[in-house]
């Protein structure tokens, strides 16, 4: 008999809770992830997260019988907890202050080709939010007895059982070695060593739920809780155990991963930021990112997805968007983004898809990720106009789009019956597109960034 499964997915910008049987989604619900503004530093607002997950799991229990729990959350979060609660408020990784550490954790924070984890902006590298509440927050620190990666602190929340795990202690957080597969020499410098708890593998059975979790929302007391994992790795599981490498999954959100299964680690370049994560069996994976969902809204504001004829029409005008529209990420994230040209209101979502695509195509080549097939995952996947330009842009290699808004949701269940026994359900290809002058477009493009300082 299937089991069903209640995934919990903490995003960037939503939280929701789905239900999955044999990777069919059965149920789901979904609330904005809110970030509490004010001291000591802005911070994830898990108190309304833990309501919306408690509410969610109770109106779930009533619909269906729930097998497993298993949580999965964004990457460069982390928990100071105590015995019974945190610590430390969990840090927004966009506060740009905690830069004031600068230069001393510069110091101590490990060479690129130790940790495979570009110096990035803010607290995206993980290890520099934990210097600075060593640092700065003593007296919190100090009622620390464990620093967990977020996906592990909502299983704490679930089991009371501290762990840690490697997919998302190894996403550019500064903590880990790939290569070698043990924590950075970051850690003994920073003295936290004895904050982290045991490593678990992310479908590792942790326990049953709380008593008083059971009690409040209708669970079996005895529903266990999976260790859990970084999203972006959760969206490659289907791909790990359904096709062979190379191939790249683009997972698409308020960041696009590139995940090159099979390809050397070798041509990464922190200036770019391209960057080794490691995978659910703890495996290094060459990965680049740009936080190409933020960027896309910047540019098409709010104009739905694009059609090929509006792509021609970008092109034929001549108009390029120029990185950077976040701030953060990629190759060029401290650089302005900037337009050249005009372009109609009904046309930007076709400019941001031009752009999106060509950013993609840029980190792919410069990774040396030219072969295997494309699956684009996540909400790009949804934009056709994207898949079909950036099959045109790279025709070497097949694309094909996961057409499922759960996908990280769905590959985070997987792990609740590790290895899945269920058929896996296939991305779909995408025709190829032949788009008339796209080429020359490209090249007027990388002219206008090569003027760009990195």
């Amino acid at each position: 008999m299937s089991q069903t499964v209640a995934v919990l997915d903490v995003g960037k910008t939503n939280l929701k809770l789905a239900l999955f049987a044999q990777g069919r989604l059965l149920w789901e619900t979904s609330a904005p992830n809110r970030i509490v503004p004010g001291l000591p530093y802005p911070h994830e607002d898990v108190d309304s997260a833990w309501t919306f997950l408690l509410d969610a799991l109770r109106d779930a229990a009533r619909a269906h019988d729930i097998d497993a729990l298993v949580p999965t959350a964004h990457g460069a979060a982390g928990a100071l907890i105590g015995t019974s609660d945190l610590a430390a408020p969990v840090m927004d990784y966009e506060w740009p202050d905690v830069d004031a550490i600068e230069p001393d954790y510069a110091a101590i924070r490990p060479p690129f080709v130790e940790s495979l984890s570009p110096k990035v902006p803010g607290g995206l590298n993980l290890g520099r939010q934990l210097a600075y509440q060593k640092w700065r927050c003593p007296d919190l620190f100090a009622t620390a007895k464990y620093f967990v990666p977020y996906p592990q602190y909502w299983a704490w929340r679930l089991t009371g059982v501290a762990v840690s795990e490697v997919t998302s202690l190894a996403a550019h957080t500064d903590l880990w070695m790939p290569r070698q597969g043990r924590v950075s020499s970051l850690v003994e410098a920073l003295g936290v060593g004895h904050l982290l708890p045991p490593l678990r593998r992310a479908f590792d059975r942790l326990g049953p739920i709380r008593p008083d979790i059971a009690a409040v929302t209708g669970l079996a007391p005895e529903t266990p809780v999976v260790c859990g994992i970084h999203d972006s790795n959760a969206s490659l599981l289907p791909y790990l155990v359904s096709r062979p490498a190379p191939f790249t999954v683009v997972s698409t959100g308020t960041w696009v991963i590139l995940m090159c299964v099979g390809l050397s680690l070798d041509q990464l370049d922190p200036r770019d930021d391209t960057l080794a994560n490691v995978d659910a069996l703890g495996r290094p994976t060459a990965c680049g990112r740009f936080m190409g969902g933020r960027e896309y809204a910047a540019i098409a504001g709010s104009s739905g997805n694009p059609d090929l004829a509006a792509i021609a029409r970008i092109i034929a005008s001549g108009t390029i968007a120029l990185p950077c529209f976040s701030g953060q990420g990629g190759p060029y994230a401290a650089t302005k983004g900037a337009i050249r040209g005009d372009v109609e209101p009904r046309d930007r979502s076709a400019l941001a898809t031009l752009y999106c695509a060509l950013v993609t195509d840029l980190m792919l080549t410069r990774m040396g990720a030219i072969n295997g097939d494309l699956i684009v995952e996540g909400s790009f996947a949804g934009n056709l106009a994207f898949c079909q330009t950036l099959g045109a842009l790279r025709p070497q290699q097949p694309v094909f789009a996961a057409r499922d808004t759960a996908g990280t949701a769905r590959g985070a269940a997987m792990l609740a019956d590790w290895p899945p026994a269920y058929p896996i359900a296939m991305p779909t290809a995408v025709a190829a597109a032949l788009i008339p002058g796209l080429d020359a477009y490209r090249e007027t493009w990388q002219a206008a960034i090569n003027l760009i300082a990195r």
